[in-house]
């Protein structure tokens, strides 16, 4: 699979497209799946519940994030993966999802597992796709999509937080 046109997503995500190193789709997608959860295991238990700032999420809530993410970003590629231009992709309120769960009482463990199950369907999504398949643009109401680029989005949406967390948390 081809990485995308600039035409095939709002430039908003550049900077995360712009993250993932180029090469075969499926191997980067395996590797940045691997590395996501060596990272995350890799936090100590006294930072799993720090955060930085008032206003700001732990590192819990960080990876609860990244899963409610990466549900979204699977759900707009099924819809392109199936050919639908007609279904409205909003944006999702990202502050509101994260109010609205409370990850203090869950391990970094058990978020993980979740990340998993969760990261193991985007990556189903994207094995058995044509090149014309992942090209196909989808409602995203200001701005199409494409599943390609929802893809590269997803994986440099996990860079992004890792890079923050050690910049900022660790």
């Amino acid at each position: 699979m081809n990485r995308p046109e600039k035409i095939e997503y709002n430039p908003y995500f550049q900077s995360y497209i712009d993250l993932v190193e180029l090469g075969d789709f499926q191997e980067i997608f395996t590797t940045n799946t691997k590395q996501t959860i060596d990272f995350f295991n890799s936090i100590p238990l006294e930072k799993h519940n720090y955060k930085y700032g008032i206003d700001k999420w732990t590192i819990k809530e960080v990876l609860m994030h990244i899963i409610d993410t990466e549900r979204v970003f699977a759900y707009r590629t099924l819809v392109c993966l199936r050919g639908d231009n007609k279904t409205p992709l909003h944006s999702m309120d990202d502050n509101l999802y994260a109010s609205n769960i409370d990850v203090t009482i869950r391990t970094m463990e058990s978020l993980l597992d979740e990340f998993q199950v969760v990261r193991r369907n985007s990556n189903l999504l994207f094995q058995n796709i044509s090149e014309e398949q992942s090209k196909f643009l989808g409602n995203g109401v200001t701005h199409n999509f494409s599943a390609r680029a929802l893809g590269l989005i997803m994986m440099g949406h996990l860079l992004h937080h890792t890079k923050i967390i050690n910049e900022r948390y660790l």
